[in-house]
């Protein structure tokens, strides 16, 4: 994340964005423009600190006027937790493309595995630091995590057959949320040494035994 020129997206759209019809012409704009904000507040954050970066800084290194940073965010909070939101939707779009004979303990498993593929290392470590020196946003991480539980559980919920299911999808979104949490701490502590797919197999390896 050193290299802000040549930054990646915490997420890559490469997948995701193929499945989903080409956006028009004013909304392809909006989106360029929300992601080059993203990207200059993220650098503004890391090299000055939260704290010290102001509205005014993250308009002026965007380009745009304070007045239109609250088109795109309403606060310097939502600017990063912006990438949470494209980890949900990465992740609701790979449980949708499991296979159906999968249980839904596995299907979460092989699509989180699947989306952590699509993330930056060196991004994902300097995001989690980020939040770990700031107790607002060590909150704000709560619901958000929150969020995501909530769109995975109904993601599961939608490949339940018998309604009984749905408390299954809601257990399952439940501990893999919780599975997701805790091993993206463990792999920022460890710098990152591990392979974060690994990781996430470790993890419910883990689990798996512990249920057992």
């Amino acid at each position: 994340m050193i290299a802000r020129k040549q930054r990646k997206p915490l997420i890559s759209k490469s997948k995701t964005a193929a499945a989903k019809a080409a956006p028009g012409l004013r909304e392809r704009k909006r989106q360029q423009t929300r992601e080059r904000l993203t990207r200059a507040a993220m650098a503004l954050f890391l090299e000055r600190g939260f704290e010290a970066t102001t509205l005014d800084d993250i308009a002026a290194a965007a380009d745009i006027s304070r007045r239109s940073f609250f088109h795109y965010f309403d606060s310097k909070e939502d600017v990063v937790f912006a990438w949470h939101e494209e980890i949900t939707a990465a992740l609701v779009a790979e449980i949708a493309v499991r296979p159906a004979g999968e249980s839904m303990l596995a299907a979460a498993e092989n699509a989180i595995a699947a989306m952590v593929r699509q993330i930056e290392p060196g991004e994902a470590i300097a995001m989690a630091r980020l939040k770990r020196d700031n107790p607002a946003l060590q909150a704000r991480d709560q619901v958000k995590y929150e969020q995501l539980e909530r769109a995975l559980a109904e993601a599961l919920a939608r490949r339940a057959v018998h309604k009984a299911e749905k408390l299954d999808a809601r257990l399952v979104a439940m501990i893999a949320t919780g599975a997701m949490r805790i091993g993206g701490e463990l792999w920022a502590t460890e710098g990152a040494r591990e392979k974060p797919e690994a990781l996430v197999k470790r993890t419910f390896a883990a689990m798996r035994a512990i249920l057992d």
